[in-house]
């Protein structure tokens, strides 16, 4: 990297950053949280809800108690 610059100079190595950091396993997470969701929820109704129907209705239900626990998880693991 040149001095100064913050962002790696290549396209793989931002490729590379960004698969690495927090930001993106955080949205991993959570998508792969919506896609459980979607499954279950058109399993209960026999067909395929779609994912912005099952991305609304997770956020509603579920994101701040998934959230919650992901917190605390992780600050058990530092302690």
């Amino acid at each position: 990297m040149e001095k100064g610059r913050l962002m790696p100079a290549t396209q793989e190595d931002r490729t590379r950053f960004a698969k690495n950091s927090v930001l993106y396993k955080e949205f991993l997470a959570e998508r792969e949280e919506v896609l459980k969701h979607k499954w279950i929820e058109s399993e209960k109704i026999g067909s395929d809800i779609g994912f912005e129907k099952a991305l609304l209705d997770w956020i509603v239900k579920h994101r701040s108690n998934w959230r919650d626990k992901r917190l605390k998880e992780a600050a058990k693991a530092v302690s």
